[in-house]
């Protein structure tokens, strides 16, 4: 069990590494494309920010990532969720593709518990005994919450860039161009550290909810064997006494040191096809869209960060760019890229899916 759960932990650790290096786009394709900052420059930037929101966030993203699957699971599902995801995420970072890291970890981890305990113990407003939690009462929350933020969070951060865009413009309208660029290239570095943090705020935690459950599964087993819980093991628990539900409170600093460590250091690899793909492919930016974009991504991240709601950073920059495109006009969105990136956001959690299953079935091949 032990052995299993170091497998486990270490694979999740990875998956966080590859999750850095798979959305560096995402904080540093702005930076990049208005060449506020070289590629290097961008990448050790947008590192630094990951691993700072260690102290700024609380384990409320962590907690919902923790819930997903619920019930009487094994660290075998854990580990066919984390295979199928690493597989995922490694893929469409190959093809340049800026999909989710986020829904390949909810996705795998949905399938693979899917194919342990049966479509039969799935239920859209009550979890099951064992398997994915769809709907837990009152605010939405698991797989449901996760597959509607797929269309919400990219209309959210479209919404929130088109309107800084209108204000800023309006406040700008009488200033030389060669004075709001270079104004502008210097707010850019502050949107671009703001949106870092929201980044490693809300995807760092994911993997730490992930670890979290690996941990709970682990502390059960000692529990039924009459062990003692280490130390090391401990995650804390508490109820809320308006809900009666229960909640992460805490969990070992060695889980979110490295997880935080991990998506930094995976942002510095970048992610150099998918830079390319989001920085100017979408649309041609310019500094100050460049800052209305991440500013308007890392709002929308901070907010549904403190809800704890685990939502895509790819996702939500991606609506950010399109918002300041469409604020030029309809047309300098390149919409045939745009329709291809919604196609691989539709096609992740399925495929993950599906993976997740198919790996939990070789696996028990082997057990």
């Amino acid at each position: 069990m032990l052995t299993l759960l170091v497998i486990v932990i270490i694979l999740a650790i990875l998956f966080d590494f590859i999750n850095g290096f798979h959305d560096a786009a995402n904080s540093i394709a702005t930076v990049v494309s208005t060449q506020v900052l070289s590629p290097v420059a961008a990448v050790f930037w947008a590192a630094f920010f990951n691993v700072l929101a260690f102290w700024l966030f609380k384990l409320h993203v962590a907690d919902t990532v923790s819930k997903t699957v619920t019930g009487d699971i094994t660290l075998y599902v854990v580990l066919a969720g984390l295979i199928a995801a690493i597989i995922w995420n490694l893929l469409t970072w190959w093809l340049g593709i800026p999909s989710s890291s986020s829904h390949t970890l909810i996705g795998g981890f949905g399938g693979a518990a899917i194919a342990h305990g049966g479509w039969n113990c799935v239920g859209w407003y009550k979890a099951g005994k064992e398997g994915v939690a769809w709907y837990n009462g009152g605010m939405p929350s698991g797989v449901l919450v996760v597959i509607a933020f797929i269309v919400i969070a990219p209309i959210v951060g479209m919404l929130f860039s088109y309107i800084i865009s209108v204000i800023t413009m309006n406040i700008c309208k009488n200033a030389r161009p060669s004075k709001v660029d270079k104004v502008f290239r210097k707010l850019q570095l502050a949107s671009s550290a703001l949106f870092s943090l929201g980044h490693g705020g809300n995807d760092a935690q994911k993997v730490m909810g992930i670890i979290s459950a690996a941990l709970l599964i682990y502390m059960k087993h000692l529990e039924s064997t009459g062990m003692a819980i280490p130390e090391w093991a401990n995650v804390v628990r508490e109820m809320d006494p308006k809900t009666g539900k229960m909640s992460i409170k805490d969990i070992p600093t060695w889980v979110e040191i490295s997880c935080y460590t991990a998506i930094g250091l995976g942002t510095m690899f970048g992610g150099w096809k998918i830079v390319k793909t989001m920085g100017s492919k979408i649309t041609k930016l310019t500094p100050f869209e460049g800052f209305s974009a991440e500013t308007a991504g890392a709002v929308t991240l901070f907010a549904t960060s403190s809800m704890g709601i685990p939502v895509s950073t790819t996702h939500t920059i991606t609506g950010s760019i399109i918002g300041v495109g469409m604020m030029k006009r309809v047309s300098a969105v390149r919409w045939g890229v745009t329709i291809s990136l919604l196609w691989a956001w539709i096609l992740t959690i399925p495929i993950s899916g599906l993976l997740a299953a198919l790996t939990y079935y070789i696996i028990k091949l082997f057990i």
